[in-house]
């Protein structure tokens, strides 16, 4: 198959999406593709001629255009094959303030939260409290995350989100272990357990070798890790994914379960998230790389 890898772009989350494409790049061509990488990084409308003569797109960008749904939106009007969510899907999921609406309304737990482009009212940060968590809304990676303890703090987690977007969310400190469920298709996989180094798993403990251990399949009983499971492919759904995502919670108090977001291009180097998960099922990187295009192929 002739493939355009979508990789690098020009936001925030470039460095990822270079690594990502590198990962990428060595799988697809292992599994016997011809593939030709593109860089949006000067304006995806640059490469239409290089777009629309191949079979399909690898999308491996992460946050900015490749992951809010503009690129979905364009690569739609072309009428070419690609991986990944659609537009409508990618921008609400890359909307932390609109995802979270979604599945609270569908009766799951998520964190209070409110959005706001000012540092919010005294009404509304007694309602959400402290320890709480500041971050822009339309970002991943953790960038421009803060945690903030009390009124001081709340002002520079808030001028660190401002660094990166004017809409930012102001969201309820849940205290638990930080868990992800990756999808691919119609089935979930094994739950992955996180534990940073730092208090928060921030981009340091992200992206930063030995700044994070990795428990997977997680030290979880059966029947809650079904359940888990089961939630994170009920969010998929109820957010119009399509072909892959990963799903990020926290497990609290009494193992009750919160929703955090959703990630339609997950990270996707050798060692992220997904990949380790399905690895402990038995799958090789490749594999990975060959059931997302699968689904792209057969599901589109």
């Amino acid at each position: 198959m002739n493939i355009g890898l979508l990789v690098g772009g020009d936001s925030p989350e470039r460095d990822v999406s270079l690594s990502s494409g590198k990962a990428i790049l060595k799988a697809l061509e292992s599994l016997g593709n011809n593939v030709i990488v593109l860089d949006p990084k000067d304006g995806i409308h640059l490469l239409e001629d290089q777009i629309v003569a191949v079979d399909l797109i690898f999308n491996a960008l992460h946050g900015g255009d490749g992951e809010n749904g503009n690129i979905a939106a364009y690569l739609e009007s072309l009428g070419v094959l690609f991986t990944g969510s659609g537009k409508d899907s990618s921008r609400n999921c890359m909307d932390k303030n609109i995802s979270k609406k979604i599945v609270s309304e569908n009766e799951i737990n998520t964190p209070k939260w409110v959005l706001k482009q000012t540092l919010p009212s005294d009404d509304i940060i007694k309602d959400i409290g402290f320890p709480m968590v500041v971050k822009p809304n339309d970002l991943g990676s953790t960038i421009g995350l803060s945690v903030a303890k009390n009124y001081k703090e709340l002002s520079g987690a808030y001028d660190s989100a401002l660094e990166f977007t004017d809409s930012i969310m102001f969201e309820s400190f849940i205290q638990g272990r930080e868990i992800t469920v990756p999808i691919i298709g119609e089935r979930s996989f094994p739950v992955v357990e996180i534990i940073p180094k730092n208090d928060l798993y921030d981009y340091e403990c992200k992206y930063t070798a030995g700044m994070s251990d990795y428990i997977c399949p997680a030290n979880i009983d059966i029947d809650l890790s079904d359940h888990i499971k089961s939630e994170a492919l009920k969010i998929h759904k109820l957010l119009n994914c399509d072909h892959y995502s990963r799903v990020d919670f926290l497990l609290g108090d009494k193992d009750k379960l919160w929703f955090l977001e959703i990630n339609t291009l997950p990270g996707m180097t050798e060692t992220s998230l997904l990949p380790k998960s399905l690895k402990a099922d038995g799958y090789s990187f490749s594999d990975v790389i060959q059931m997302i295009l699968d689904e792209a192929t057969n599901n589109s």
